[in-house]
């Protein structure tokens, strides 16, 4: 077979890449399709030459074909108190889905709302393969829909249902434990912690790791209940200066994000006090903006990027029917303080 010239125009097709390769296209097909009787050689070889003329398949004839659509849906949150939490997080699904079929499509998601009506839009229009979300709730409306429905999907939070399913969560136990634990052993004789909305799973979580350390040593704490992680950086700032001016003021700050962490120091630099001998402060850290501008500030890392990944490919595991039993993950918080010592 003589492989013929590349055609000038027009999308690339099976037929564009027969003529290429000198295969037929039913082989061409199959050897896209991975199937175990093309060889190695030749399923390489078509490989190859679809990548490099941008051949994508006609996801129409495919969803008629095998009953899937190739796309992966993402409900993606406007975090403002989380820096690049998109990106870092889109770029970790990317990795995980790189030389696969599946398309991302990302569906805007709403701070305040779980956006149930999107999921079973979703769901019911047959619009993606599989779904990925954020922010869930102890007994979230979304997960609820999607067991249901036998779809599959991985959020990025747990929750308290008694049915197992998917997910990926940074231990937010250990971060406020070990964030609290470190303030107290500087010395600082009133921590407090700055929590999410209180309808959000990962805030009971906070809460739990917080107190916990603070019964353990014995030392007088504050919530403050006119503030949370979703408030604008002008409230938390104005609230922070504010309370400095109070009698009792906290003393040592658990901050969920680098934002929540900056409107603190920002709020007490207003009241004339310093980081670092008046008060101390423990972040959580997705970027390199604490470290660079305030390297007073002790942080414990999330990877986001690692997350991402890890939902994508617990996604796919589902997808392709792997138990739920075998796709929970919860990630550990990477440890790295500085000064562990007493405070001046």
């Amino acid at each position: 077979m003589v492989p013929q010239a590349i055609p000038k125009s027009g999308k690339p097709t099976l037929r564009t890449i027969s003529q290429i390769t000198g295969f037929a296209v039913t082989t061409v097909s199959r050897a896209l399709s991975n199937a175990p009787q093309i060889s190695l050689e030749t399923r390489k070889r078509v490989h190859e030459v679809a990548a490099n003329i941008g051949y994508l398949p006609d996801r129409a004839a495919q969803r008629l074909k095998t009953g899937r659509t190739n796309v992966i849906s993402v409900l993606l949150d406007p975090h403002e108190e989380i820096l690049g939490y998109g990106i870092s997080i889109m770029h970790g699904l990317a990795k995980a889905l790189k030389d696969t079929p599946y398309h991302l499509i990302i569906t805007p998601n709403l701070v305040n709302g779980n956006n149930v009506d999107a999921v079973r839009h979703i769901v019911r229009n047959g619009m993606a393969d599989g779904l990925i979300f954020s922010r869930t709730e102890p007994f979230d409306p979304r997960v609820r829909l999607l067991l249901e429905n036998g779809f599959p999907f991985v959020s990025h939070g747990r929750t308290e249902f008694s049915t197992e399913h998917p997910y990926v969560d940074y231990d937010n136990f250990a971060f406020a434990y070990e964030a609290t634990r470190w303030l107290i052993a500087r010395g600082r004789r009133k921590p407090t912690i700055i929590l999410p909305p209180k309808r959000l799973t990962f805030s009971q979580h906070l809460l739990h790791g917080f107190m916990t350390a603070v019964r353990e040593a014995g030392v007088a704490y504050e919530i403050p209940e006119e503030i949370d992680l979703d408030c604008p950086v002008e409230r938390i700032r104005s609230y922070m200066s504010w309370r400095a001016g109070q009698p009792d003021a906290p003393d040592g700050f658990a901050c969920g994000g680098e934002v929540c962490a900056l409107a603190t120091i920002t709020g007490m630099s207003d009241h004339g006090l310093t980081l670092g001998r008046e008060y101390d402060v423990v972040a959580k850290r997705t970027s390199q903006l604490l470290s660079q501008i305030q390297p007073k500030v002790e942080t414990i890392y999330e990877d986001l990027t690692d997350t991402g990944e890890q939902m994508g490919r617990l996604l796919l595991a589902r997808i392709a029917g792997e138990e739920t039993a075998n796709l929970q993950m919860l990630l550990k918080p990477q440890f790295h303080f500085s000064n562990p010592g007493a405070a001046d």
